[in-house]
Formats: structure tokens, C-alpha cells, sequence
């Protein structure tokens, strides 16, 4: 018995031994992925500091051990510009103060883990309101100019027209100030530039009044949208954000459209009603017909015919510009164990419209495995003041949602679509957006990008010895 006991508690203690060596290996070894889950990555250490100088020191820290650095914030950028292997993930999260507000001249400086929600609450008391940010406030500002964001606002475009200046901590471990007239070259290389040339501090922008918005809704078939967009919404000053939705159920697929701008009123009896900050209260319902567009065509007929009704219902309705702006509904929230969701967005010049669709419908036909969920629409107006710009005409950008496997065999296959849908985005002059996938070829990227060996002389330039580095650059700057 006493044999027993012994080999017993040996046998604890073994496995013991083992399990907290295992976890011990998991702290030093985190396995780190970004939101769409097809890129698990093992790195060295995650590393964050709440202050400037402990940042330093990371750098610092990494220059003497000659760690590679990846920069991540909530990490819904998809193509491993937040990953390299057995590298430093450092995590900005913490690293979010809102620092100054002149509301006089309508400017905030921030900390660059701070969110858009962050901002929004801070700023409305004041009246204020963002410019440019994303339809969803979760994200990072920090993240947001290292992707050079756009969003619904039709007079205010890239995320780059309202930065003012940012101070960045280089790969030599100086903080130095950025702006177009300071260091003008990292400008432009550092917004849009995927965290490769150092990690962005603290961000003053430019802010703009809050407004009252009444929507205006419409139905309309898809080649009549850009004379829409043209007369209507373009021509109308009073038209101040704009989106729209075009059909991926399999009765209209590609052909339905429907319209939401947002106008502003000076009708002062709505705006106490609306000058608060809310909070969305309608997110099951949509959340449920969604689930039900992931499984087959009907699905996907009843998702279209319920967006159409929601977007009848609110026509004539009221929001202040920061609701428009801070949709609270989960973002990428989708739990499966062998499917994920994944997004894609392309840009194609608004004159190339209608003969895009077509061409892109006549591609998608018999992609049966192909499972899109949604495309939103928004105008993007020419701008190249970021290095890798995707804005090089006055665009239409089209977000797709696409459900996919994680095995090996589905990656390949949405790859090949991709491609394919790539291919006739940029045979409309057209360009894709970076943060998602690396399922383009790198000649792809130089087509849609023509700037991109500019790009990646300047990124070996300013970090000859790699520090910052990220699996997006891995890929494609060889």
C-alpha cells in the first residue's frame, strides 16, 4: 500500500512538473493570433508600457538582444502586420491617454492606444466630433493611422487629411516629431505604413462640429449608382455621409442596391434628443439573419430582405454625427471552431462602376464554395498624400465579409478567388486595401501599389537592421 502511495503521488508530481513547465513555456512563448484566426504565430514575449519611456526601453531592450518588433492594437488587421515570428509583440492597449483638447481650434492630441470610443466620449460634452475614423469606434487610433483609415464621411476622406502631427519612437529608440513639415518623408511613409517604421506615441488630429443628421434612404438598381452618387449625393452640400449596400443574395446578387445619406439639419428642436452618446439596441436581430446567410442561399435572401426593411425603417430618423460614428454592434464577432470570417475590400474608380460589377458578377457565378456574406460601399475621394495610397482616383471601396474553413484546403481556395477578384479590380484601374490576407501575389501589390519598392527602400532606410518588423513585410518585400 505504501509502494502504491508512493507511485501514486510520484506520478502527481510528474505530471505537475510537466504542466507547469508547459504553462512556464506558454508565458515565453505565447502563440499569438490576429481576429480572423488563420494566422497562429509563436512569438518570444508580449511586451506593453503605459508611458513613453518604458516603450523606449522596449526598443532599446530589443536593439541589444536584436528582437524583431511587430506592433499590434486590437489586431483586426488580418495579414499579419501585427505577427513575426519569435518576435516582440508589442501591445498598445495600455498606452491610451487622452493628453490635450483645444476645442478653440478643434484639436485633441492622444495617446495612440486610446480608441475612437475613447475620443467620443471626451469630445462630445464639447459639441466636437470626429472627422474620419471607422463605422466602428473600437479600434486603436494608432492602429487606424498605421492602415490610413477611411470611413462614411463624404467631405472628409483618408484618415491622413486630419492629422496634424504625431511624435514616433524610431528604430534607433529617438522620439522624434512627424508632420508635414517635420520629417515630412515619415509622413507619409509612416500613415499607411503598417508599423514598419517605428511605433506612433501621441497623435494630435483635427476634429470637426458635432452635427444632427437626418437619414434619407432609396432603393436603386446598381448601375445607377454613380450618376446617384454624382448628382445626389456629390452636388448636395448638405450631404455629409453616405453608404450603401449592394445585394450578395443569389435572387439580386449584384444587381439591388440600397442608399443611406445622412443630412444635416439645423432643425435645433431634435438635437437634445439626440446629442448623447447611445449605445445600439437592435443588435440581435441583425446578428441573427446574418447566421442565417452563412448557411445557404435562402439564408441569404432573407439577410438582404431584412437589411432593406431596417433601411425603410430608418428613413426620415434622426442621429447626431457621432452616433453615426460609434456603431457598439460586435465587430468580427464569429465563433466556430473550423470557419472563421474574413474581410476584403476593394477600390475601383467611380466612372468603372457599373462595368466592374458586371465583371465581378460574371466571376463570382460559379464560385459555389465562395461564401459572401455582405458588401458595404463607400466614396473615397482621390488622395496620395500616404506613400502606399489606395486612394488614387475618386474611388468607390467595397468592404466584403466572406465566411471561409481554416483548413488548409479552404485557405487555398478563397486565395484563388481572391485573386481572381483582384485581378478585375485591377483590370477597372483599380487597387485592394492591405490590412486583410496575403493572398495577392506580389505582383498584385506592385500593380495596385506602384509606389511599393519606393515604400520598402524608405522602410530599409530609416531601419536598416529590422527592428520593426512584420509578416507582411516578409512576404512581400523580397
Amino acid at each position: 500500500m505504501f509502494k502504491y502511495r508512493y507511485f501514486v503521488i510520484l506520478i502527481y508530481s510528474v505530471i505537475f512538473i510537466c504542466s507547469l513547465s508547459y504553462f512556464q513555456f506558454q508565458l515565453t512563448n505565447p502563440i499569438v493570433e490576429d481576429k480572423g484566426r488563420l494566422l497562429p504565430v509563436k512569438m518570444k514575449a508580449v511586451k506593453s508600457g503605459d508611458d513613453e519611456q518604458k516603450l523606449r526601453q522596449i526598443v532599446l531592450d530589443a536593439n541589444i538582444n536584436h528582437d524583431p518588433i511587430s506592433i499590434a492594437g486590437m489586431q483586426h488587421s488580418q495579414g499579419g502586420q501585427t505577427l513575426y515570428p519569435n518576435g516582440i509583440l508589442l501591445d498598445m492597449k495600455p498606452y491610451n491617454k487622452i493628453l490635450k483638447l483645444d476645442a478653440n481650434k478643434k484639436q485633441i492630441t492622444v495617446q495612440s492606444g486610446a480608441t475612437w470610443a475613447d475620443i467620443q466620449k471626451f469630445i462630445n460634452p464639447y459639441g466636437l466630433a470626429l472627422k474620419v475614423s471607422q463605422s466602428q469606434n473600437i479600434f486603436t487610433v494608432g492602429g487606424s493611422l498605421s492602415v490610413n483609415v477611411h470611413g462614411r464621411d463624404i467631405r472628409h476622406h483618408a484618415l491622413i487629411e486630419t492629422i496634424e502631427s504625431f511624435r514616433l519612437l524610431n528604430a534607433q529608440g529617438e522620439i522624434i516629431t512627424v508632420s508635414r513639415d517635420a520629417n515630412s518623408e515619415l509622413f507619409h511613409a509612416v500613415i499607411g505604413g503598417y508599423g514598419l517604421f517605428g511605433v506612433i506615441l501621441d497623435i494630435t488630429l483635427h476634429l470637426t462640429d458635432d452635427e444632427l443628421y437626418q437619414i434619407q434612404t432609396k432603393s436603386l438598381a446598381y448601375d445607377e449608382y454613380s450618376s446617384y452618387i454624382a448628382k445626389d449625393v456629390l452636388q448636395n452640400s448638405n450631404v455629409k455621409m453616405h453608404l450603401a449596400r449592394i445585394s450578395v443574395a443569389p435572387n439580386s446578387f449584384l444587381k439591388e442596391m440600397y442608399v443611406t445619406d445622412y443630412y444635416k439639419t439645423d432643425d435645433s428642436s431634435h438635437w437634445e434628443n439626440y446629442s448623447t452618446l447611445k449605445r445600439e439596441t437592435i443588435i440581435a436581430v441583425p446578428k441573427f439573419f446574418l447566421g442565417l446567410s452563412r448557411l445557404n442561399d435562402w439564408g441569404k435572401n432573407m439577410f438582404w430582405t431584412t437589411q432593406e426593411a431596417y433601411n425603410d425603417k430608418i428613413n426620415g430618423s434622426y442621429i447626431s454625427r457621432n452616433n453615426a460614428m460609434r456603431s457598439d454592434s460586435t465587430f468580427m464577432e464569429y465563433d466556430s471552431s473550423n470557419k472563421t470570417e474574413i474581410l476584403q475590400e476593394y477600390f475601383v474608380p467611380v466612372d468603372q462602376f457599373t462595368a466592374y460589377i458586371d465583371n465581378l458578377r460574371e466571376t463570382l457565378k460559379d464560385e459555389r464554395n465562395f461564401n459572401l456574406l455582405n458588401i458595404t460601399v463607400r466614396y473615397v475621394e482621390k488622395n496620395e498624400e500616404a506613400i502606399m495610397s489606395y486612394a488614387k482616383d475618386d474611388m468607390f471601396a467595397l468592404v466584403m465579409l466572406i465566411n471561409q474553413g481554416t483548413n488548409k484546403e479552404s485557405i487555398e481556395e478563397t486565395g484563388r478567388v481572391i485573386r481572381n477578384m483582384i485581378d478585375v479590380t485591377l483590370d477597372h484601374n483599380g487597387s485592394y486595401y492591405l490590412p486583410y490576407y496575403n493572398y495577392p501575389t506580389k505582383e498584385q501589390l506592385e500593380k495596385a501599389y506602384p509606389h511599393t519598392k519606393e515604400f520598402f527602400k524608405m522602410k530599409e532606410s530609416y531601419d536598416p537592421n529590422g527592428r520593426f518588423m512584420n509578416l507582411f513585410y516578409e512576404v512581400y518585400h523580397k
